[in-house]
């Protein structure tokens, strides 16, 4: 079996879910290939001392490789998914940070969960994404031009709400007067689209969300469709400059700069592990169980 690691170092809280990886997949004679920068990390704070192998870039993964294994949280996906990119490598996520969805592998369970990946007893969920185009062309987007989570637009240096036309299939939808738009997967409806008001999307479901944010129009209101529409926008200020992000990564695009979004050719494989299902996260995550008549 050949894994692929990535990861953030959290001081303390990481150092004994890090341990505890490296010493499953070694005793059970398993090909480790580290992230450059993450084996850097691991080598300075002490916490391995052998030699392995490294990536650094998304060429550098494979066919070869059975799975990638994400320590963090779920921006830590978020980040491994552009190692990923369309090779088809699934991505297991072991849960080092706080809230999150997508890193299901909580810290106490690791050595029984590591144990099913290895008999390969897990299954596969595939999770959409979305790409943008943006005319003019935008060299900081063009590289990684594709968002798991979504896309979002957004004033900047400014406290005026910008203006957001939207069309679908090149239908005029609206004109979101707010402080910005997301476009959401259902990977990202449990995400900023949520906490600005937004329906959750079981993974399966083969739709998107548009969710304002902070709309001046208090008629706007979160809208899902169908994953295969093409969702044009075009944004318009008092500044000269907006924002993009795609998960994490900001670009500033010029007003009126026109940007087109459609889902990817291409998916991520997460790994689901039985007894770590999308609801029981839910149930967890969103406290739901806490109702004493359940």
């Amino acid at each position: 079996m050949k894994v692929a690691i990535f990861g953030q170092y959290y001081q303390n809280d990481t150092r004994p879910i890090i341990r505890d990886i490296f010493v499953f997949f070694n005793a059970n004679n398993v090909e480790l290939v580290i992230e450059e920068k993450f084996l850097k990390i691991l080598y300075e704070q002490e916490i391995i001392k052998k030699e392995y192998k490294t990536f650094s870039k998304h060429t550098d993964l494979d066919s070869s490789f059975d799975i990638l294994v994400s320590i963090g949280g779920d921006g830590t996906i978020l980040r491994a998914a552009t190692f990923v990119r369309d090779s088809g490598v699934p991505i297991l996520g072991v849960n080092a940070g706080r809230l999150g969805f997508l890193a299901k592998v909580q810290k106490e369970n690791i050595e029984a969960f590591l144990q099913i990946v290895l008999e390969k007893k897990y299954t596969l969920s595939k999770r959409t994404l979305l790409s943008i185009e943006t005319s003019p062309k935008n060299e900081g987007i063009q590289e990684l031009n594709f968002a798991m989570n979504e896309v979002t637009v957004s004033r900047k240096d400014t406290t005026s709400m910008i203006t957001i036309e939207t069309y679908l299939n090149g239908e005029y939808l609206n004109s979101y007067w707010a402080d910005g738009l997301i476009v959401s997967t259902p990977t990202g409806s449990t995400g900023y689209s949520l906490s600005c008001g937004g329906p959750i999307l079981t993974p399966e479901v083969k739709g998107l969300v548009i969710t304002p944010i902070a709309p001046h129009n208090l008629n706007a209101r979160p809208l899902v469709i169908t994953d295969d529409t093409e969702i044009k926008l075009k944004v318009s200020g008092r500044e000269d400059n907006y924002l993009v992000s795609l998960d994490s990564r900001i670009s500033t695009l010029e007003n009126n700069s026109e940007l087109t979004i459609n889902k990817t050719p291409f998916q991520i494989n997460m790994v689901e592990i039985p007894e770590e299902t999308f609801l029981k996260t839910l149930r967890n995550k969103l406290l739901w169980g806490e109702d004493k008549r359940n």
